[in-house]
């Protein structure tokens, strides 16, 4: 009985509220009216038409990048190699890189490039073409391609001077990271004279560390100065994630412009035929031997006709045996090269194969337990270069 009674009271209150609350909300006697959508939406999103103030910092940011980002291009390679079963399987890869004259060369890493069996130039305006590799240089991870459009959609870049560069000066890197193409970072010249090996095995020297984020895709692209000058080539990075940690390396653009010539002029580059075959000191061979230093080159014989030949520059004249190894001794022993320290094979070729052929370097060594100085014409060799 009780039930029924609740129910029936339920029923006639739900009965009522819903006769009686249309008519209050009609009178305005009940909830007040909701206010407009528009006039909601322009209190809580307050429209601001005033141009944006820009410091002058930002505004050169932008005119870096308004100016420099048509002169970088996109490059995708393909490498092409073969299965368990003989099918060609693609790789693809990216990279970035710089338009150097109207005429169609383009600047790149080697890296980017090195084992592509096709490639392709992305220009800003997305248009796509067919590269052809000019010349390579695998000590210093440069490379020229060439594309065939019309001059008017190429847009060189401007390049600058890395002499004269300070550290803490700012710089911005445009690229193509992880295939964005169009990405420009920021930052600074961390350091300078850096000394970085390529990946194919050469030690780069002079080269220049900033702080600018350079993630992978951005090899190949320019490095610039506030100007919008390129100041040097990104090329490595230092990496504990696989991406920017604030460790960037770019090689700098005075190498690049001498090397860059060569290349465009005869495909490869010129470089000085030193005729050095020697072998490194450490502080045991140094004791075996009785040398007077226990670090440097003992040269072991010299290539008639070379460099070091016509420099009087002497090879051993004798064989010892140490251990299950026959090493010349009696040779000169070399330990600086325009004031530079030797330490080894690696360094002294480091230093000669960045110099070009008619240039004189200074070599300091020892001689029969006497240092002396002598000076080095350095010459050329017609089809390649050898140590």
């Amino acid at each position: 009985m009780k039930r029924k009674i609740f129910f029936i009271l339920f029923f006639l209150l739900a009965f009522a509220a819903g006769v009686f609350t249309p008519i209050l909300i009609k009178s305005g006697e009940g909830f007040p009216p909701f206010p407009a959508i528009s006039d909601s939406v322009e209190k809580v999103f307050a429209s601001d038409n005033t141009r944006v103030n820009l410091t002058p910092e930002e505004e050169n940011n932008i005119r870096v990048y308004k100016n420099v980002n048509r002169s970088v291009v996109n490059i995708t390679t393909i490498e092409v190699s073969y299965d368990f079963f003989f099918e060609p399987v693609g790789r693809q890869g990216t990279g970035s890189g710089s338009v150097l004259n109207k005429k169609g060369y383009i600047l790149t890493n080697f890296h980017v490039v090195d084992g592509a069996d096709s490639i392709q130039v992305t220009l800003y305006d997305h248009s796509t073409h067919k590269a052809n590799i000019v010349g390579v240089d695998r000590v210093n991870d440069i490379a020229v391609l060439k594309i065939e459009t019309s001059p008017k959609k190429l847009f060189p870049i401007v390049l600058g001077d890395s002499k004269h560069l300070k550290v803490g000066q700012k710089v911005y890197a445009i690229g193509n990271p992880f295939g964005l193409t169009g990405t420009m970072t920021s930052g600074i010249i961390s350091s300078l004279g850096r000394t970085i090996k390529s990946r194919s095995g050469f030690l780069i020297d002079d080269v220049i560390q900033t702080d600018a984020a350079i993630n992978p895709g951005n090899s190949g692209g320019p490095l610039l100065d506030s100007s919008g000058r390129m100041i040097g080539m990104n090329t490595s990075i230092f990496t504990t994630s696989g991406g920017s940690i604030g460790i960037g390396f770019a090689i700098p653009v005075n190498t690049i412009k001498r090397i860059v010539s060569d290349l465009i002029k005869y495909g490869r580059v010129l470089r000085p035929w030193i005729g050095i075959h020697g072998v490194d000191i450490n502080e045991d061979l140094a004791d075996i031997l009785g040398l007077p230093v226990d670090e440097g080159v003992l040269v072991s014989y010299v290539d008639r006709g070379s460099s070091a030949y016509f420099a009087g520059i002497r090879g051993g004249d004798r064989y010892v045996k140490i251990g299950f190894y026959r090493i010349v001794v009696g040779g000169d022993i070399i330990v600086a090269i325009d004031d530079k320290k030797i330490s080894d094979m690696e360094t002294l070729s480091s230093i000669l194969l960045n110099k070009r052929p008619g240039d004189v370097v200074d070599v300091l060594l020892y001689r029969g337990g006497k240092k002396i100085q002598i000076k080095m014409k350095l010459k050329g060799r017609k089809k390649f270069f050898i140590l």
